[in-house]
This record gives C-alpha cells, sequence and structure tokens, in this order.
C-alpha cells in the first residue's frame, strides 16, 4: 500500500499501519476539499457574528467564558498551541506521531471540524515529505483529547519547535515546499482535540499483537514437541467442547504445527506412562485464545474510533457548531489497559515453558539448563532469568491507567482518561512479550537439537533453521545476549512466521 487516500469515509488499520510504519504517502479527495470549504463558510459566519461561539470566538477551557475581538483571534490559535505543546521527556517514536498525524487528518478530512483546506493539506503535506515533529513522552491526560502531544504536530505546522532529524520545523518545512500555516478561528481546536495518538498506538499494538499471538502459537508448539508432550489435547474433537473462536485459532495452529513430528511420535502409545502434560503445555490454546479474544474485542473498538470524528466543538451537517465529550478516551483507555493483562499472562507462560526445558527433573532426558558440559558451562540458565525479569514487569504495567483520574483545568476537566498513558504503557508490554518469546524460541530449538536423530515437525523444523542462519547450533557457552537479539528479529520482523508458512 503505497498511497492512502482519505475521503469521508473512514480508514482501516491496515491502511494506519502503512502509513505510520510503512511511510505510505495520503493525499486528500477532491470531495474532500469542497466540503472543507463548506464546512467553513458556517465557522466564518459565526466569527462575524456578535454572539459568541466556543472555539471560534471565545477562549478555551475555563476560560470560554471571555470574548475574543477579531483581531486578538490569530494571537489566541497561535498562544492556544503555543501553551499547549507542554509536553516533557524523551521523544516518542515516529511511527507514533505519523499515526497519530494521520488519523487528525482524517478527522480533518470529516468535514466537522471547520478546518480550511489548505490547513489539511499542509498536514498532508508534512506527513508526505516525511517530516515527524518531535512529540515527548509526557503531556497527555486522555481527555479533550492528547492535547499536548497534537499541540506539537500543530507548532510545527505553524514553523516552530523542532522534528524527529534535529533540523527546526521552520526550515524542515521550507525544504518540503511547505508555508507555516496561520491558524484561523477554531484551527487551533481543531488540530490539537482528538483521541489520534492512544488510537494509533491502539492500532500499532494490534498489529503487532496479532503477529505475536500467531508467534507465541509456534514457540509454545515446539516446546510441546521438545518437552515430549502430547498433541492430542490440541485436536479439535477437543476444542470444540470449549467453543471460544480465539482458543480454537491456537490449538488448530499448534496442532498443524506439530503435525508428522517423529519426536512426538516416540512417545505415543501404551508404552508412553505418562498421564497428562503441564498446563503451561496443555493449556497453551486457551491462554493465548483468550489474548485473542480480547485482541478481537480491541479491534472493535478501534475500528470504531476510526469511523469516528472527535473534535469539541464539531460542525454538524446543517452548519451547527455545538460542544460535546467525544474527545473523552476512556473508549480506548479500557482495550489499551485490558490488553496489557493477556499480554502479561502469554509472556507468563511462555516462560513456565522455557524452566521446564532448562530443568532436568522436568525435561524428559534434556540436558541440565541446556548446557553443552553442565557445570562447566550454564547454557540458557540465565536466558530464563531475563525472562522472569521481563515478566515480572509486565505484570506491574499490567496495572491499569484508566482508573486514576487527575483533575485539572480549575476542575473544568474533572474526570480524565489516562489512555495515552494505557498506551505507552502497553507499547513497553509489546516490546518485552517480543522479547520472552524470543528466548522461548531460542530455547525450544536447541532443546529440539538435543532430541537428535528424532527429527522435529516440518513447521517447527523449519523455523529452527532459520534460527540456524543466525545462530549456532548448541556448543560450548558463546556471549548469548547476541543470539537473543537475533531471535528477537525473527520475531518482530514475522520472519518466524514467514518459515512456518512455506513449510
Amino acid at each position: 500500500m503505497s498511497t492512502v487516500r482519505l475521503d469521508s469515509g473512514p480508514l482501516d488499520r491496515q491502511q494506519v499501519v502503512a502509513v505510520a510504519r510503512h511511510g505510505a504517502t495520503v493525499e486528500l479527495a477532491d470531495e474532500v476539499r469542497k466540503t472543507l470549504g463548506e464546512t467553513r463558510r458556517h465557522i466564518d459566519a459565526l466569527a462575524d457574528a456578535d454572539q459568541p461561539t466556543y472555539g471560534i470566538s471565545t477562549g478555551f477551557g475555563a476560560l470560554a467564558i471571555r470574548h475574543i475581538p477579531p483581531d486578538r483571534r490569530t494571537a489566541l490559535q497561535r498562544s492556544l498551541i503555543r501553551s499547549h505543546a507542554a509536553g516533557t521527556g524523551p521523544a516518542v517514536e515516529a511511527e507514533v506521531v505519523r499515526a497519530l498525524m494521520l488519523l487528525r487528518l482524517r478527522t480533518l478530512a470529516s468535514g466537522h471540524t471547520g478546518v480550511r483546506p489548505a490547513t489539511a493539506d499542509a498536514l498532508a503535506g508534512m506527513l508526505n515529505a516525511g517530516i515527524v515533529p518531535v512529540v515527548h513522552e509526557h503531556g497527555s491526560l486522555g481527555c479533550s483529547g492528547d492535547l499536548a502531544p497534537l499541540a506539537a504536530v500543530a507548532l510545527a505546522m505553524m514553523g516552530e519547535g523542532e522534528v524527529l532529524d534535529g533540523r527546526p520545523a521552520a526550515q524542515a518545512l521550507a525544504e518540503a515546499g511547505i508555508a507555516p500555516v496561520t491558524l484561523a478561528e477554531k484551527e487551533g481546536l481543531a488540530l490539537t482535540n482528538g483521541t489520534d495518538g492512544m488510537l494509533g498506538m491502539l492500532v500499532l499494538a494490534l498489529d503487532d499483537l496479532n503477529r505475536l499471538l500467531d508467534t507465541a502459537d509456534l514457540t509454545a508448539a515446539m516446546s510441546v514437541e521438545a518437552l515430549l508432550g502430547t498433541d492430542r489435547a490440541f485436536a479439535a474433537d477437543l476444542q470444540q467442547l470449549r467453543p471460544h473462536p480465539g482458543q480454537a485459532r491456537s490449538a488448530r495452529r499448534m496442532f498443524a504445527a506439530l503435525a508428522d513430528s517423529e519426536i512426538v511420535a516416540s512417545h505415543r502409545g501404551p508404552e508412553c506412562t505418562r498421564v497428562q502434560d503441564a498446563y503451561s503445555l496443555r493449556c497453551a490454546p486457551q491462554v493465548h485464545g483468550a489474548a485473542r479474544d480480547t485482541v478481537a474485542h480491541a479491534e472493535l473498538v478501534a475500528d470504531r474510533e476510526l469511523a469516528a470524528a472527535i473534535d469539541n466543538p464539531v460542525v454538524l451537517a446543517d452548519g451547527r457548531v455545538e460542544s460535546n465529550g467525544n474527545f473523552h478516551g476512556a473508549p480506548l483507555a479500557y482495550v489499551l489497559d485490558f490488553l496489557a493483562i493477556p499480554v502479561a499472562d502469554v509472556a507468563s507462560i511462555a516462560e513456565r515453558r522455557t524452566d521446564r526445558m532448562l530443568d532436568v527433573s522436568r525435561s524428559h532426558g534434556l540436558p541440565a539448563f541446556l548446557a553443552d558440559d553442565p557445570g562447566v558451562d550454564s547454557g540458557h540458565m540465565i536466558a530464563q532469568y531475563t525472562q522472569a525479569a521481563i515478566v515480572s514487569g509486565l505484570k506491574r504495567l499490567a496495572v491499569p491507567a484508566s482508573v486514576d483520574s487527575i483533575p485539572s483545568s480549575a476542575m473544568q476537566e474533572d474526570h480524565v482518561s489516562m489512555g495515552w498513558a494505557a498506551a505507552r504503557k502497553l507499547r513497553r508490554a509489546v516490546d518485552g512479550l517480543t522479547s520472552v518469546l524470543a528466548i522461548e524460541l531460542l530455547t525450544a530449538a536447541r532443546a529440539l537439537d538435543f532430541r537428535a536423530p528424532l527429527r522435529p515437525a516440518p513447521v517447527t523444523a523449519a523455523v529452527r533453521d532459520l534460527l540456524r542462519e543466525r545462530v549456532a547450533p548448541p556448543g560450548p557457552d558463546r556471549h548469548l545476549a547476541p543470539e537473543i537479539a537475533a531471535a528477537e528479529e525473527l520475531v518482530r520482523s514475522g520472519a518466524a512466521l514467514t518459515a512456518l508458512e512455506k513449510a
């Protein structure tokens, strides 16, 4: 997807990912410019009226009671952006900024915000020129939208502030041939009053989690195989007794990954004395599946939000301009918090499988810690420590942010969502799950090598062989951190899943 076309309809999640992560350009449909022009005429009429209208001829928030004369309204817009661009802390990732820029542009294109066509064109031009303003980690309460992050973008549109490559925004605009915007009535609010930062991070997290949950099924299957577990618990007739769609998908994927495994076949039949496998093996589809169903719920919320026009006040089809509360981030904050719970739990069960492969009393014949020479070598002992440290942190990240409202704006904004904070901690959680699954992949592949001459299933063998292109087979202890990093890249890039699909 090289270009995303914005019209009056919603975006889909794939379009957001294409622009945010893969550099797709954007274009505004002709109908959008026509609609923007028509809506703007309503704003201009209200600006010229004697009766004050919030956001057009008044101050903002708790200062809305002051009527602003026409000759001070340009200064009003400029002051709004400068004062609201009050973030602090490290700069957030470029993909997050591009996502929030695109999502704000989509709301502008809806025709419900009252901005001029030229203002929407300037934001589109920045996206297409790769201009990414510096947006700081801290500053958004997730109510009245992501004010500070969006104000940082608007500040760059005005030719002030900096962009991520270190240039002043004015220089970046000039080199791209984009004129700085002098904001007119209502435009400052329209550029800042949205849930675009938290929605963008939700969409990106969903893209990651769909890949990571597929990967978790794969690494779990490799661990089951390496631990001489049975695939029977994943059979369709057993899964149908509990008809959760996510569970069925995970069980089906694990069952298919283990097909034609000599290792699994080696302990089938009456000679196997074990009655059932540990929960971390047998119940993997139940845990992964519940996570999948949580993701499905979050996707529903994201898709609804991608069809929304978030601003305050909004311009209705008949020209009325009315205040509302649609900027409150609760719908997004809740699912951002919700997703952090299964992320922590999927990582937790993966860590338990890894630990089992390293424990000589539970690994059914594998060497202690998968070491080449146990005692001299430590094998993957400390890799599991790393997993345990990450999982512990993920449990803390699963504590909800959305219940922690702090009043602001002289009690005008007396209940806020903290959705931005929920999104930021979810991004950290997704990174942690990536590392945990990478360590399970690395460990399970090593354990499968120790099961030779029995051959693993074609699917798990293909993934193990892909890893072996980057990480040597078992031997004396080596510097382990680069091997973990190599496995992380296979997980993060989706290359491990590509190997699975080919097999």
